[in-house]
């Protein structure tokens, strides 16, 4: 499985998650395993594990970001793919333009043309902050 699929099955069970924010992820996981919907690599497996152990760390470094939105009011193929990218940021060492192009292309391939503008917006302005792993500006 190449980085970008890998990326692509997180996509999907962040996306799936969102419907379901009560369920553990395990078990998001595991059902979408056993549905046939995603099939795993460890780096998709982690990430999503991290994206999700740290979703409310994500989430405000991603409001921070929002001009005018709370991370509820947008859509959820957006939430997905800034989740996933800021979660990649604060936790992987992939480069930066990587993870950007990459939600980028996720965007173009399950939203609107408005979603690619808006994630890209979002995951520059939180570039441009110099944001850390924490979240916090530096």
């Amino acid at each position: 499985m190449t980085r970008h699929e890998a990326r692509e099955q997180a996509f999907l069970l962040l996306f799936d998650k969102s419907f379901h924010p009560d369920m553990e992820v395990a078990d998001v996981i595991a059902l979408a395993c056993e549905d046939g919907i995603v099939e795993l690599d460890d780096f998709a497996r982690g990430i999503v594990q991290k994206v999700c152990g740290a979703q409310n760390e994500i989430d405000a470094a991603i409001e921070k970001h929002l001009r005018g939105w709370r991370i509820g009011r947008i859509s959820r193929v957006s939430q997905a793919a800034l989740r996933l990218a800021v979660g990649e940021l604060m936790f992987t060492d992939v480069p930066q333009g990587a993870v950007v192009n990459e939600a980028v292309e996720l965007c173009k391939e399950y939203a609107t043309s408005e979603d690619v503008s808006f994630v890209n917006g979002v995951l520059r302005s939180y570039l441009r902050a110099g944001e850390n792993a924490c979240g916090i500006s530096e």
